[in-house]
């Protein structure tokens, strides 16, 4: 009878963190920004049947990169969860916070069992709230841990070229074309430094509106409002550089 090969259990844990990462890195990204009134949700999908963005609950949104059929199985259960809070208890008993923890529990026991693959997903859930201090997102990569974030997260793809991008350019109290219009210039960035040219089509956009009068602050941005946004959020950037121009012409003049 022949012994069995021995893998280390920090080398095994090791080789399936690599092959999780690996899965979630050959998709396209999706990235998370804060603005005045809410979050928006940009992700690089030209589907318009699957959708890596959707709604929770009154307030919460989630977003996810990786396997489909992976993440939408956690999408399901995380509406179920918040259904049977809610009416167990309160909807405001519904939080982002508890339904990460609820992620995180099954994600870390899928990823520490060794009758089983490892899920090749990252997670995002926000909560908007009645004030931008008060608005919560939370990442939740393949292992379980929760990574509590603000401002702007990327996960995906190129997560990290994208996210230092948006950390240098991202600012508190962008409006919603503002905020838009950052998310798409960093998810057309190319791991070369190149950028392409992402048209609305190309693009599945959300928001937590904390302005919206409803009770359920989720809303999809389709269409020509899609359109408009863009088209004022590249407006708004070239009245910033000529106004930024004029003024540097003017302090030569001086």
């Amino acid at each position: 009878m022949s012994t069995p090969f021995y893998v280390s259990p920090q080398q095994a844990m090791a080789d399936r963190a690599e092959y999780a990462r690996k899965g979630i890195a050959r998709g396209r990204s999706v990235v998370v920004l804060q603005y005045n009134d809410g979050v928006v949700f940009v992700a690089e999908n030209p589907s318009r049947a699957l959708h890596k963005v959707s709604e929770i609950y009154d307030r919460i949104a989630f977003a996810a990169v990786g396997k489909y059929n992976e993440f939408e199985n956690l999408r399901i259960g995380g509406v179920r969860y918040a259904d049977l809070r809610g009416y167990t208890y309160d909807r405001d008993d519904v939080t982002a916070r508890g339904l990460a923890n609820v992620y995180a529990q099954t994600l870390g026991t899928i990823f520490s069992s060794a009758g089983e693959k490892p899920y090749e997903v990252e997670l995002i859930v926000a909560e908007v709230g009645a004030a931008p201090e008060d608005d919560q997102i939370y990442r939740l990569p393949h292992d379980g841990s929760i990574v509590d974030e603000h401002g702007s997260v990327a996960v995906g793809g190129n997560a990290d070229q994208i996210s230092s991008y948006l950390d240098q350019r991202h600012r508190d109290g962008m409006t919603l074309s503002e905020a838009l219009k950052l998310a798409v210039e960093s998810l057309a960035r190319d791991t070369n430094g190149s950028e392409r040219t992402l048209t609305a089509e190309q693009l599945e956009v959300a928001v937590l509106d904390r302005k919206r009068p409803q009770q359920r602050k989720f809303k999809r941005l389709l269409g020509r409002q899609l359109q408009r946004l863009l088209d004022e959020g590249s407006g708004s950037a070239e009245s910033t550089s000529d106004s930024e121009e004029s003024s540097s012409e003017s302090s030569s003049e001086e």
